[in-house]
C-alpha cells in the first residue's frame, strides 16, 4: 500500500477523533475572540484583529491539509461547513468561506448553522437578497435565534427605501422576529441588542412613544449581562443614540467613550462622542451668556412679552397625553419643576440657536464579529432638520434650552420670536470634570404643533418625522 493510501486510510479511520478535533479548535478561536475582554485588559484592544487572524490562520493550514474527498460522505457537509466557519470568522469576505458553505448546504439541506454562517458571508459581501434567502433556507427547517435575528434587521434595512406606511408593518415584523430570537435563548445577549436597535427603530419610524424606548433601553441593559455581547463596541455606540436622543447627556458620552476603546479605529462612535461634546458645549454658553445679547436689548426683549401671546393656552381647557382637560397657570422659568410641570404654561423670548447636526444613526451588529453593520441616519433628502434648538428667556431673565423634535427644515423658532410651551418638560444638565464641564437646564418638546410661536399655533406642514435609511459598512 502507498504512503498516501495509508495517509488516506488514516484519516477515514479516525474520522471521528479528527472532526472532534478540529470542532474544538474552532469553538476555541471564536471564544477567543468573542470573550476576548473577558481575558484581556482593553487597553490591548488595537491588538484583537491581529491576534485572532494568527491563530485563524494556524487552524486553516489544519483545515487545507485535508482534502474533502478524504472525509467520508456522511461527515463531509460538516467538515465543509466548519472549514467555511474558519475563514468566515476573518471581519471582510472571503470567497473561499462561501464556496465551502454553499457545498455543505447542497451535500446536507438540514444543515441550519452552514444555512446561517453562509447567509453572513452574502451579507458581507453586500448580497442582501442570497443573505436573506440562506437565512429562511434555515428556518424552513428549524426556527433558531440566529437566523430570527438576521431577518429582523434585513426587514429594517429594506424598510429603509419604503414609504412610512409600506414600512411600517416590515418594521413591526422585525421587532417581532427579534423578540422570537429573545425566546429561543434569554441569556443570549447579541439577540438582546438586536431587539433594543428594532425597538429604537420603531420608536423613530413608527410612533415615537416614551414606552418603546423604555423597552429598548431594558434590552440593551439585558444584552450588557451577557459576556459576549458586552464585549462588541455596537451595543454601546447604540444605547449611546439612544441616550443621546433621551438627552442623558452625560451617560451618552460614556457610551461612545467605551464603545471607542473597545474598537479604537472605528470612527462613528468618535464621531457621535464629538459631535455630543461640541452640541453640550455649545448649550453650555448659549444659556450661560443668554445669547450674548446686550443687558439693554435683552431687557427690551422681555419686556415686549405680551400675554396676549399665549393665545390659545391663555384660556379655556386643554388636554395633553389622553389625560383630563386642564386649565393652564402662565409659570414663570425659574419657577418650573425637574420633570414634568403639568397644568403650567411659559412664555417667553427666543435670544439664540445651535446648529444641530440631525442626523439619526445607529448601527446594528448581525453577528458577534460585527463584520458588517446596518447604519441608520435621518434621511437628508425630504427631511433635513429634525430637531430645532434654542434659547428662550422670560420675565424672571432666567435662560432654559428648548430642544423641539420634528420640526422641518427651516421652519424652526428664531430670534425675537415669542413661544409658549406647554406643560414643559423641565431636566438640568450637569457635568463637571478635567475633560469637560457644562451646566444647563433644558425643556423637551416631541411634538412641535403643542407650541405657539408669536401667539400662532406650529401648522402641520412644519412637523417632520425622522426617516430612517440604511447603509452598510465593513470593518
Amino acid at each position: 500500500m502507498s504512503q498516501d493510501s495509508d495517509t488516506e486510510a488514516d484519516i477515514v479511520e479516525d474520522v471521528a477523533e479528527l472532526m472532534d478535533g478540529l470542532l474544538k479548535e474552532l469553538q476555541d478561536l471564536y471564544s477567543f475572540r468573542d470573550l476576548y475582554f473577558e481575558n484581556h485588559p482593553i487597553e490591548m484592544a488595537t491588538e484583537k484583529n491581529k491576534r485572532v487572524e494568527e491563530k485563524k490562520d494556524v487552524l486553516i493550514e489544519k483545515f487545507e491539509s485535508i482534502d474533502e474527498t478524504q472525509i467520508p460522505f456522511s461527515h463531509r457537509a460538516q467538515f465543509l461547513y466548519m472549514k467555511g466557519r474558519c475563514y468566515n470568522i476573518s471581519p471582510t469576505y472571503d470567497a473561499r468561506a462561501t464556496q465551502c458553505l454553499s457545498k455543505a448546504v447542497k451535500l446536507n439541506p438540514h444543515l441550519i448553522d452552514a444555512w446561517n454562517e453562509l447567509g453572513e458571508c452574502y451579507w458581507k459581501n453586500m448580497n442582501v437578497k442570497e443573505a436573506k434567502a440562506s437565512f429562511e433556507g434555515a428556518l424552513k427547517h428549524e426556527r433558531n435565534r440566529l437566523s430570527l435575528r438576521c431577518l429582523s434587521i434585513i426587514l429594517r434595512q429594506e424598510s429603509g427605501d419604503k414609504k412610512r406606511t409600506e414600512a411600517h408593518p416590515a418594521i413591526l415584523k422585525s421587532v417581532e422576529l427579534a423578540k422570537e430570537a429573545v425566546a429561543q435563548d434569554i441569556k443570549d445577549g447579541v439577540s438582546w441588542s438586536v431587539l433594543g436597535n428594532a425597538y429604537l427603530c420603531q420608536f423613530f419610524m413608527v410612533a415615537q412613544d416614551p414606552s418603546t424606548l423604555k423597552l429598548c433601553m431594558s434590552a440593551y441593559k439585558q444584552a450588557s449581562l451577557d459576556p459576549i455581547a458586552k464585549g462588541q463596541p455596537d451595543l454601546y455606540y447604540n444605547k449611546g443614540i439612544a441616550l443621546k436622543y433621551s438627552e442623558v447627556y452625560d451617560e451618552a458620552l460614556q457610551n461612545f467613550e467605551y464603545a471607542s476603546r473597545l474598537d479604537p479605529p472605528w470612527q462613528p462612535p468618535q464621531q457621535e462622542r464629538a459631535r455630543l461634546v461640541t452640541f453640550v458645549h455649545s448649550a453650555h454658553a448659549l444659556v450661560k451668556s443668554r445669547g450674548k445679547l446686550k443687558s439693554k436689548k435683552l431687557a427690551g426683549m422681555v419686556q415686549s412679552l405680551d400675554r396676549k401671546m399665549l393665545g390659545a393656552y391663555g384660556e379655556g381647557l386643554h388636554a395633553f397625553a389622553g389625560r383630563r382637560e386642564v386649565a393652564l397657570e402662565l409659570t414663570r422659568l425659574d419657577a418650573l419643576q425637574e420633570g414634568p410641570n403639568e397644568a403650567k404654561v411659559i412664555l417667553g423670548k427666543v435670544v439664540g440657536s445651535i446648529h444641530n447636526d440631525n442626523a439619526v444613526p445607529f448601527l446594528t451588529a448581525w453577528s458577534t464579529a460585527r463584520p458588517v453593520t446596518e447604519n441608520y441616519c435621518a434621511n437628508e433628502g425630504a427631511i433635513r432638520r429634525v430637531v430645532c434648538t434654542f434659547a428662550l428667556v422670560d420675565a424672571s431673565m432666567e435662560c432654559v434650552l428648548v430642544t423641539v423634535y420634528n420640526w422641518a427644515d427651516g421652519r424652526g423658532a428664531i430670534i425675537g420670536d415669542c413661544v409658549a410651551i406647554p406643560e414643559p418638560l423641565m431636566r438640568t444638565h450637569k457635568h463637571e470634570s478635567e475633560a469637560m464641564t457644562y451646566d444647563f437646564k433644558s425643556i423637551r418638546v416631541n411634538n412641535p404643533l403643542l407650541l405657539l410661536v408669536n401667539g400662532k399655533r406650529v401648522a402641520r406642514n412644519q412637523f417632520a418625522c425622522t426617516r430612517v435609511t440604511s447603509t452598510y459598512e465593513i470593518h
